[in-house]
């Protein structure tokens, strides 16, 4: 029998992903039993191994780590019909993907790297952004029923760009966390109570977007003084260290170790694209 979509991985983000594709021609398997009966039961056929998968035209795959990914594939390859696209969801080393993509290239099989951002919530709710790295061809074979857990389906390059996309997209979002928590013991130490502060950047980040408000550069290179943007930067620059100078001065007063601020504080004008050169 021939389903039109297959998903391997039924974990935190795989399950609620492919519920979204039940009743619509879908075969799943995990090695919990339990985990299929979900979307058994939501109108899904199970499969009794990863090789009965191979009869859907796209796969999806969201296993834990590389390794995985690597066993997965080898089941897949060995019975996947010519044309068959395998969309791998896991985060994995960007190398990994391009290897994949070269060993099912005989096969007749595509290979995208399609991690997702947007967590739990967003695989829950269909709202994930889908980052996707291949052919031309098999993006147009995976956007639409990416669109089914997704509401941004981006093609970013060839296989391996997807997974390189989330790679620095994961590196604000954890290097973010340790200027929240750097932040915390500022406040923490002011008196300010925590959850209150929490309240205050949730809602705001919500209104401004947070950090990526400033991602609209084309290039890192430094902004010409006649570029639009080198005024709005130079605008974010001065309010940034004025900001960063005062919470700095309140961290000495209180003694509290801020490394991230002075590292930001020192890097700001550089990062926007506005530091000023050096007279000659």
């Amino acid at each position: 029998m021939t389903f039109k979509y297959g998903f391997i991985g039924l974990g935190q983000m795989g399950a609620p992903m492919a519920a979204h594709l039940a009743g619509r021609g879908l075969i799943v398997y995990d090695v919990r039993p339990e985990a299929m009966a979900e979307l058994a039961a939501k109108g899904a056929r199970t499969a009794a191994r990863v090789a009965d998968v191979a009869s859907a035209s796209v796969i999806s795959v969201m296993v834990r780590d590389d390794a995985q990914v690597g066993q997965v594939a080898d089941e897949l390859l060995s019975a996947a019909a010519p044309g068959t696209v395998v969309a791998v969801h896991s985060t994995i080393h960007a190398d990994t993907a391009t290897a994949l993509a070269e060993r099912a290239r005989p096969h007749g099989v595509e290979i995208v790297d399609a991690p997702v951002s947007g967590g739990f919530m967003g695989a829950a709710e269909g709202t994930l952004a889908v980052m996707v790295g291949g052919t031309e061809t098999a993006f147009a074979r995976v956007q639409e029923v990416f669109g089914a857990w997704a509401d941004l389906v981006l093609h970013v390059g060839p296989v391996g760009a997807g997974t390189r996309t989330k790679l620095a997209r994961n590196l604000l979002h954890f290097a973010a966390f340790s200027a929240a928590a750097e932040a915390q013991r500022l406040a923490e130490a002011a008196g300010v109570p925590l959850s209150m502060l929490g309240r205050v950047v949730r809602h705001s980040d919500a209104v401004t977007g947070g950090p990526g408000a400033i991602m609209i550069r084309r290039t890192t290179a430094p902004l010409e003084p006649d570029d639009p943007l080198h005024e709005i930067m130079r605008g974010v620059l001065a309010l940034g260290e004025k900001d960063l100078s005062l919470a700095i001065a309140l961290a000495d007063e209180l003694g509290v170790e801020v490394p991230l601020a002075r590292l930001a504080y020192e890097r700001l004008a550089a990062d926007l694209g506005v530091a000023e050169e050096a007279p000659s």
